[in-house]
């Protein structure tokens, strides 16, 4: 069962962030996914990736590019794994239980990214924790700090 992270994003937003913990996935050899709500979003997230710094290229793509299962990085709005990802982000309140307790479970790890400022967004933020708790999964929740980093403010199980 893959530990759990909610990225509770307060000075960044989503499209500013999620390029960066895929650098850092990548960086560890990792494939992602990653799973929005809309077509309109996953086309969105598609063009923020390409045009996220001149310097870097994030392999990716979508079910129309396909070979799926080649993506160092896929794009999705369903709970499918083609690429054997080893860690899956979840943006715009994708809802992540039923994802997790199928085949669309990745490896290692999973996290949910959410801007703290949008009311709709933290309180799906606080449902999904309650779900996923009760469900016996290991969560841990990071808060952005004034200076733009992570944390840490919550584990469960509390150890």
């Amino acid at each position: 069962m893959p530990e759990i992270a909610f990225y509770h994003l307060t000075r960044a937003t989503v499209a500013q962030t999620l390029p960066m913990l895929l650098e850092r996935s990548r960086a560890r050899g990792w494939r992602a996914i990653v799973q929005a709500t809309s077509d309109a979003s996953l086309a969105e997230i598609d063009a923020d990736l390409w045009s996220y710094r001149p310097e870097s290229f994030l392999p990716h793509g979508t079910k129309a590019d396909g070979a799926p299962e080649s993506q160092p990085i896929y794009l999705t709005c369903g709970g499918d794994n083609p690429n054997d990802a080893d860690v899956r982000f979840f943006v715009q309140g994708a809802h992540m239980a039923s994802t997790l307790a199928g085949a669309g479970a990745p490896r290692q790890r999973a996290a949910l990214l959410f801007d703290g400022r949008d009311e709709a967004e933290l309180a799906d933020a606080r449902a999904q924790w309650k779900e996923l708790r009760d469900l016996g999964y290991s969560l841990v929740y990071h808060q952005q700090s004034e200076g733009g980093g992570w944390e840490e403010k919550a584990r469960e199980p509390k150890l």
